[in-house]
């Protein structure tokens, strides 16, 4: 049960976004969101003096983050000198979208307190309009189902990644698609999920953005095996980067893998889907979300409160004892699997049965708290 856009595809929630042009004006984009019950905000770090690289980066996070299925309109609060302005990002929107849009300029309002006052007033209509809205039936094949694992351990690789590669193959089995990120972490494993590709075009970019990756970090004079794995995977039984790969890439399961996509870009097909993004936690989340994921599934051996206001993240471990350390932050516990009171495949359908449930509107913990994660990439990548 969803909320049927007009471009056709579903979302799960019905946000009013309120979204900053840049740095500067992420502030005050909070402020109006703590006033308006209904909408979110998303604070960014970029926007403006930047490289041209970084700047259209930017601006494709933005624009997706608003054709996200999820939101429903967007208030646009820019400053009033950055890079590309409110009045430009909102044209760029209003071209790909019929969703409710406005924007507002800081410097052209007269400061802060008067643009939250005017931006409030709009959200509240914003919020009003979208209440009326109802949830249909909607088909699985809507769901773009983001991927992610972080502070992983053993168990990622042993028991949750592989779950819920099962999780993504009968998601796809039934129309739906799967997005697997994190190139950093593809590294030392990518001839093997190269042989999944549906083509040798295909087959040769997931080896192509794995070279690339390496090379752009040398010409810095940097390996990234410097920072990964992190001292956490170590501490929790991953001594290489190749392993952790291994373990990374069973989360994508075993259908053929249909496109390969920059950071931020939207799928033209319905699958498999790789995205060539960090292995940062945080920003690769917001790439998939700005791609347009409703929601992602996170698989963590460690813990991890990570959460983005956009789109649910559902919190996935295997290790008992994390399960129980950090049940605040914890969605799902599929220990069974590594204590073997539970096959994989059990572990994959509850997997599956948490996902429909919020996605029919069941609060994950991280929206619970409201955690509202963005990091944007840059240029010069994170590791």
């Amino acid at each position: 049960m969803g909320y049927k856009r007009a471009e056709g595809r579903s979302g799960i929630r019905n946000h009013v976004l309120i979204l900053p042009t840049c740095g500067c004006a992420s502030e005050t984009a909070r402020m109006v969101a703590s006033q308006v019950q209904g909408s979110i905000n998303v604070i960014i770090n970029t926007g403006c003096a930047d490289v041209q690289a970084n700047t259209d980066l930017t601006q494709r996070v933005l624009t997706g983050f608003a054709l996200n299925p999820n939101v429903f309109a967007v208030v646009i609060i820019g400053l009033g000198c950055e890079t590309v302005g409110h009045r430009e990002l909102q044209q760029k929107i209003q071209s790909e979208t019929s969703k409710p849009i406005c924007s507002f300029g800081i410097q052209e309002e007269g400061g802060t307190l008067k643009t939250a006052a005017k931006a409030a007033a709009q959200a509240r209509l914003f919020v009003q309009q979208a209440s009326m809205q109802q949830r249909v039936p909607c088909d699985l094949g809507d769901i773009l189902l983001g991927l992610e694992c972080g502070g992983s351990d053993a168990t990622s690789g042993v028991a949750a990644n592989p779950a819920l590669g099962l999780v993504c193959d009968r998601l796809i089995d039934e129309g739906g698609s799967s997005m697997l990120s994190e190139t950093i972490e593809f590294i030392g494993a990518e001839h093997i999920l190269a042989k999944r590709a549906i083509n040798k075009t295909v087959h040769n970019q997931i080896i192509q953005i794995c070279k690339e990756y390496e090379e752009h970090l040398a010409s810095a004079g940097q390996s990234c095996r410097a920072g990964q794995p992190t001292p956490g995977n170590k501490e929790g039984g991953l001594s290489t980067l190749e392993e952790k790969s291994l373990g990374c890439i069973k989360k994508g399961g075993s259908r053929p893998i249909v496109e390969v996509l920059q950071e931020a870009m939207r799928p033209t097909k319905h699958g498999a889907i790789i995205m060539d993004t960090p292995g940062y936690d945080i920003a690769s989340i917001t790439s998939m979300v700005a791609g347009g994921c409703q929601l992602v599934a996170f698989t963590t051996g460690r813990g991890t409160p990570t959460g983005i206001a956009l789109a649910p993240v559902i919190k996935i471990t295997a290790n008992k004892q994390t399960y129980k350390q950090m049940e605040d932050n914890m969605d799902i516990d599929v220990s069974s699997i590594i204590d073997g009171t539970q096959s994989l495949q059990g572990g994959a359908d509850a997997i599956f049965d948490e996902m429909l449930a919020v996605a029919n509107g069941k609060i994950t913990k991280a929206e619970a708290f409201g955690f509202s994660d963005v990091c944007i990439d840059h240029v010069c990548r994170f590791v």
